[in-house]
């Protein structure tokens, strides 16, 4: 199992870099049985939806993860607060969430094309592995 981002998509969520508590958050929750699978539309073959939720310093999250099913691999879609219009329902019935979402695969469709993908790792010590 390996946990991937987007360039532009960590742009999006995090802006220049992932800080280390938000590491450790998406590292944590990205484990089939810790998270919901949904559903959603356009989805590439092999892969499923994934949601799960965190507490963190700055208050509950929304984590969306696309998993590629034969590589056990999570790609990050999304990582909102709770209060964020995406991250208040993550479900195909939010005409908001299903635009993004859309968005989102084609931003992760591109970059993965261009080799523009990072992988998440754990920090030791507070400095990036």
């Amino acid at each position: 199992m390996a946990l991937f981002i987007s360039e532009r998509i960590r742009k999006r969520e995090f802006g220049r870099e992932i800080s280390s508590a938000d590491k450790e958050t998406l590292l944590e929750g990205a484990r089939v049985c810790l998270s919901a699978s949904i559903a959603g539309h356009g989805l590439p073959k092999g892969t499923r939806l994934l949601k799960a939720y965190a507490t963190t310093k700055q208050g509950p999250r929304r984590i969306l993860y696309l998993l590629v099913v034969q590589e056990n691999d999570f790609f990050v879609l999304f990582y909102r607060p709770k209060q964020d219009d995406v991250g208040a329902n993550m479900s195909p019935k939010n005409p908001v969430f299903s635009s993004a979402l859309t968005k989102h695969l084609d931003l992760l469709r591109v970059d993965l094309a261009a080799g523009r993908i990072e992988q998440i790792t754990p920090e030791a010590d507070g400095v990036p592995v």
